[in-house]
């Protein structure tokens, strides 16, 4: 655990900063008025936490305040980490292996979300753990995202499953699955065509994908990787891909790459899909399981 929240500190470290600047001339105050109230929800509006999402924390926070009878200002952001904590928790799934032989990972999330870097980082994890791995370039929209891939596999030291660029995906995922059943593979993990998720085309692409899973006795984890940077934008990502899939879980990426890591708490408040993963950093080990506490005490620095 201490391995854990070391990576998520680090990787929330620019949003850490940026919060407590912020939350510096809120904390002098000595008074909980309205005024503080309403700078508090423009503080977590600025931190990517959407504003439906902020004004029903801080009623909730200000709720607590008067039920408790608080009148320190250091009180206010206690009990706000607080209940971030429960929002978080009220969704959290844990990441667990698929029931299958091999259980099947199913990534999909838009162009230049860092997708293919966070597939290397779960690969290296489950091989780490002891697992047999395979990968599969269902991709092949992209000529390069199948040599993106290709090239983490040799650094890894994993087999991928490839077929044309242009070709079709779910051929490759078939011969995928005959592969890894043949070798006694315990885990799949399948990268898909990531396009603009408002295209039609792209969300046809994976259902084919996934329908070709189903097949095999196959139900896959779906996990949804989405940029930390993006902002509200990732919410429109998230919003699209669940009504065409239904996902089971969010690996944020990124997250050290911006002060905004609200986005998060955005996710799950408002879509009720928990964040599994967080990849904190460029190497395959920069990857984190999502803890909610942990996460909250990296992004408000307690």
């Amino acid at each position: 655990m201490i391995n854990i929240f070391k990576k998520t500190k680090q990787g929330l470290e620019r949003t850490r900063q940026a919060w407590q600047q912020k939350m510096a001339g809120i904390l002098d105050r000595s008074s909980l008025d309205d005024e503080l109230w309403d700078e508090l929800e423009e503080v977590l509006i600025a931190s990517d936490i959407g504003v439906n999402a902020s004004s029903k924390l801080v009623e909730t926070v200000k709720e607590h305040a008067n039920d408790n009878k608080i009148k320190e200002i250091e009180d206010v952001e206690r009990a706000l980490g607080e209940k971030m904590q429960e929002i978080f928790k009220s969704t959290a799934t844990a990441f667990t292996l698929p029931d299958n032989k091999p259980a099947v990972v199913m990534m999909v999330g838009v162009n230049g979300t860092g997708k293919t870097t966070s597939i290397a980082k779960l690969a290296n994890e489950f091989k780490e753990d002891g697992k047999r791995v395979m990968l599969a370039a269902a991709d092949t929209f992209r000529a390069a995202a199948i040599d993106q891939l290709k090239y983490w596999g040799e650094r890894l030291g994993i087999d991928v499953i490839t077929g044309q660029p242009g070709g079709d995906p779910g051929a490759v995922v078939f011969d995928a699955l005959e592969s890894a059943r043949k070798r006694g593979i315990d885990v799949l993990i399948v990268d898909t065509a990531g396009r603009i998720q408002t295209k039609s085309n792209l969300m046809d692409e994976l259902k084919k994908v996934k329908r070709v899973i189903n097949r095999a006795d196959i139900e896959p984890h779906v996990l949804l990787v989405l940029d930390a940077s993006t902002g509200q934008n990732g919410l429109s990502q998230a919003k699209h891909f669940q009504e065409a899939l239904h996902v089971d879980g969010v690996f944020l990426a990124k997250l050290d790459g911006t002060s905004r890591g609200g986005i998060a708490l955005t996710i799950t408040e408002e879509l009720n899909i928990p964040i599994q993963f967080v990849g904190t950093g460029q190497e395959p080990e920069d990857v984190a399981p999502f803890n909610a506490e942990g996460f909250v005490q990296a992004m408000l620095g307690r």
